[in-house]
């Protein structure tokens, strides 16, 4: 289900909230020595197209980002663990700074979160007595936070606390843990004291346990949906995340130091930076609107600037990628960026002659604004990701159409802007249609012949935060198990056909085989490599090494399914996720994130008051 809104007017922090915050943990970080540890959960099942090493080769920004709201706060021994480079590492094993970390932090995605409930797991079996706080966090925490939490009274594993936001919500927990917390008292037991005084329930963004006496949980107590920082230039330097990044190794334990500025370069060539955050439009199958409130936040283009000038000079990254969301949301906006992105010199030389980089953008707004292509490539912008989803427009309306599509891809080829199409396949799409662009290889072909140079095409599957995410469950379209194989949480990425109401489901997986196989093969490699007179010509052959590696990657994971699709039996759910622990607002209400059917709301009696009712829970 979509996340509610706050009150129209009360969705942003007032604008210097978050700077007052950062300066006062400063001061507060003088008196505590606290050592951190951010571990990014991943599952290597999920290795393959269209993600093959781009998951690999960029740090992810979200740990990066709390890395560096920790090191600006003053928390400066703190370590990034990812585990696409360290898939060993086990928070039972790990040291900092000699000793057993105050602090472990999990960000996970949905697809990751087999392993992010993993890594909790054995962070449990520390020693209470030492055992670090563990804060969960990240994409799947902030849509299901029941789910780092343990129903089984026999097996109370799961993490202190679940962070539901952004930094501003992290940085207010630590703030009141601090004020509070004794000289050499643990944190754990500080933030134990917070929870049972009511302490916490001020900071919207945060979910937590109210623990019986044997330590098992009986409700979850949730403060409610965060404000969200309205001015993103108030937030941290990037640079300071890429100081703390954990050196691949297959050992459990933690390396002395963090990587030198040296190796980062050559582990994370692709640097991820935060633009915008936010969509207009309203896609069912899409949580950003919903999760951003319906508000639209952007970086001003003189830090966005700024923010590549250092991570280039400090570590040589010379390729970036925009997050966010839809770069084009705000016109004005875009314009405003490329032209000081056009005019921005590093080292003496211009922007664009020392990085390059892409962002994601629609075919509706990429027209709007074709007369200013020559520009977005003279401010540096080398390729586009576009939701094309459906050419045709049957799947989801955003103001495209075949016509329309075919243009912005040539117009953009021909500014020397890369073209990347994101395609969304569904079960009213055939493979094939004559006389009609319907069919799933119709666009690939259209797209290609038009000047796409890479390509992400995907199984429309229900995305935790989503409009439809309950309705897809509850309906029996998800599928429960397949051939007595559980659908776990790795095959909801789109490469799996894992909800369908096809008559023969394993034909729309070879569907997907199908659309790579046409736009990856080495025939296309070589057109690309002879291609006279074309400056996306390394482009177009890397992209065809790249792709064909990751496609034989992609078959090898996906047949199987296939044919388990083929021969199986298959099982459909009958309701959404759900755990057994009832969960409830803190001032006794209902629950901003409680999963389906498991809202509780207290019944207060005469003298309660919304903080005590946390205490008597």
């Amino acid at each position: 289900m979509e996340l509610p809104s706050r009150k129209r007017g009360d969705e942003l922090l007032k604008p210097g909230q978050m700077l007052r915050l950062r300066g006062r943990l400063r001061g507060l970080a003088r008196n505590h020595d606290i050592a951190t540890v951010i571990a990014c959960a991943f599952d290597h099942r999920t290795r393959m197209l269209p993600f093959i090493y781009a998951d690999v080769w960029m740090a992810p920004a979200g740990p990066r980002a709390i890395g560096a709201a920790m090191a600006d706060a003053g928390f400066e021994k703190t370590r990034i663990v990812l585990q696409q480079w360290n898939r060993n590492f086990r928070p039972s094993q790990m040291k900092l700074d000699g000793r057993t970390p105050d602090i472990l932090m999990l960000s996970s995605l949905q697809i990751h979160s087999i392993r992010c409930k993993a890594l909790i797991r054995d962070a449990c079996e520390i020693d209470p007595a030492c055992r670090p706080l563990i804060i969960a966090g990240g994409p799947h925490v902030i849509y299901e936070p029941w789910d780092v939490f343990s129903a089984d009274p026999n097996d109370t594993w799961g993490a202190d606390v679940a962070v539901t936001g952004e930094e501003y919500v992290l940085l207010s927990l630590l703030e009141v843990l601090l004020s509070t917390r004794a000289r050499n008292e643990p944190l754990r037991s500080a933030f134990i004291r917070a929870r049972d005084g009511g302490a916490l329930d001020d900071i919207p963004g945060l979910v937590y346990a109210a623990r019986s006496a044997d330590g098992a949980p009986e409700e979850l107590v949730d403060t409610g949906i965060q404000r969200l920082l309205g001015d993103l230039d108030e937030l941290p330097d990037p640079v300071l995340g890429y100081r703390l990044l954990e050196p691949p190794s297959r050992k459990a334990a933690l390396a002395p130091r963090p990587l030198t500025p040296g190796r980062v370069r050559r582990l994370t060539p692709i640097g991820a930076l935060l633009l915008t955050c936010g969509c207009r439009f309203a896609c069912h199958y899409c949580p950003i609107p919903a999760y951003n409130q319906r508000t639209h936040r952007v970086k001003s283009p003189q830090r966005a600037a700024e923010e590549m000038r250092r991570l280039h000079d400090e570590y040589g990254i010379r390729c970036f990628s925009g997050l966010g969301g839809n770069f084009f949301n705000d016109h004005a906006h875009a314009m405003n960026a490329f032209e000081t992105l056009a005019r921005a010199r590093i080292a003496g030389r211009r922007l664009r002659d020392r990085i390059t980089w892409g962002t994601e953008v629609t075919v509706h707004d990429t027209l709007k604004l074709k007369d200013h292509l020559p520009l977005m490539r003279d401010a540096g912008l080398q390729a586009l990701w576009l939701g094309v989803e459906d050419i045709t427009g049957t799947l989801i309306r955003k103001g495209q159409t075949v016509n329309d599509t075919l243009e912005a891809f040539r117009l953009m080829r021909a500014s020397g802007i890369g073209t990347m199409p994101m395609l969304m396949h569904h079960d009213s799409q055939p493979l094939v249609t004559r006389k009609s662009p319907y069919g799933l290889l119709n666009q690939v072909r259209l797209l290609r012949k038009a000047g796409a140079v890479d390509l992400q095409a995907l199984m429309i599957t229900p995305a935790t935060g989503a409009k439809d995410y309950e309705d897809a469950f509850e309906s029996g379209l998800v599928y429960e198990s397949v051939a007595g194989k559980r659908v776990d949480a790795h095959l909801f990425g789109g490469n799996y056909v894992i909800a369908s109401r096809a008559a023969r489901p394993w034909k729309k997986q070879l569907n997907l085989i199908a659309a790579y196989l046409y736009f990856y093969n080495p025939l296309r490699f070589l057109m690309a490599l002879v291609r006279p007179k074309s400056s996306m010509r390394l482009a177009e052959a890397g992209a065809q090494l790249v792709g064909m590696w990751g496609l034989a990657k992609t078959i090898r994971r996906t047949l199987g399914w296939a044919l388990r699709l083929m021969c199986g039996k298959i099982k459909r759910t009958a309701r959404a996720p759900a755990i057994a622990i009832p969960m409830r607002g803190a001032d006794g209400g209902a629950a901003s994130h409680a999963p389906p059917g498991r809202n509780r709301t207290h019944q207060p009696c005469d003298g309660d008051t919304p903080r005590n009712l946390v205490r008597t829970a």
